[in-house]
C-alpha cells in the first residue's frame, strides 16, 4: 500500500499510514496488564482505584467470547462502568452473594448505542465452539468409540 501511493506522488499520506501500522503492531504484541481486583467494606478495589459502594449504582452479568464479564455501573452524572472477567460459575454465584449486599442486580441491563454496536461487532467474530460445530455439520465423523472430546474453553487470568 505504502508503494503504491509512493508511487503516485501522495508522499506525505505515508506518515498516517505507517502511524496505523505501528499502533497496530504495539497495541496486538502488548500483553494487558495483570489487575487484582478487591472486595472490602469500603467498594471495590481495581486496577488501583477504590469504587466507594456509594457511588456505585448496579451491576449485571453478560457474556463475551464465552466468558461471564461482571459490569458495575456507577451514580449520575458519570455513570462509569468497570468490566471484569468472572473465570467461573462458582465465582460468579459468591459474587452476586456478596455484591447483592450493597448494590442492585439487575437481570436486562439497559443497553447504550455502544454496547449494542459492540454486540454486532463481536457477532462477526467467529467463535471457537461456533467453528468446531460448523465443522461437524460439514464432516460428520462417526465416533468409534463411547467416549467423546469435548473442546476446552480457554481461561482467564486469575483474579
Amino acid at each position: 500500500m505504502s508503494l503504491i501511493v509512493f508511487f503516485f506522488g501522495d508522499r506525505i499520506l505515508l506518515i498516517p499510514i505507517w502511524a496505523l501500522l505501528f499502533l497496530f503492531y504495539v497495541l496486538t504484541i502488548t500483553p494487558p496488564p495483570e489487575v487484582e481486583n478487591k472486595i472490602t467494606k469500603f467498594g471495590i478495589e481495581t486496577a488501583g482505584v477504590t469504587l466507594r459502594w456509594e457511588s456505585l449504582s448496579h451491576y449485571y452479568f453478560t457474556m463475551r467470547f464465552g466468558f461471564h464479564v461482571l459490569t458495575i455501573v456507577g451514580h449520575a452524572p458519570y455513570y462509569y462502568h468497570v468490566y471484569m472477567v468472572v473465570p467461573n460459575e462458582e465465582i460468579k454465584k459468591s459474587l452476586m452473594i456478596i455484591l447483592s449486599e450493597h448494590l442492585v442486580y439487575q437481570e436486562k441491563p439497559q443497553r447504550s448505542l455502544t454496547d449494542k454496536m459492540v454486540d454486532w461487532l463481536s457477532k462477526l467474530i467467529p467463535d471457537e465452539e461456533s467453528e468446531l460445530s460448523q465443522k461437524e455439520v460439514e464432516h460428520p465423523e462417526e465416533p468409534t468409540t463411547s467416549t467423546q472430546v469435548s473442546a476446552s474453553k480457554p481461561q482467564p487470568a486469575s483474579l
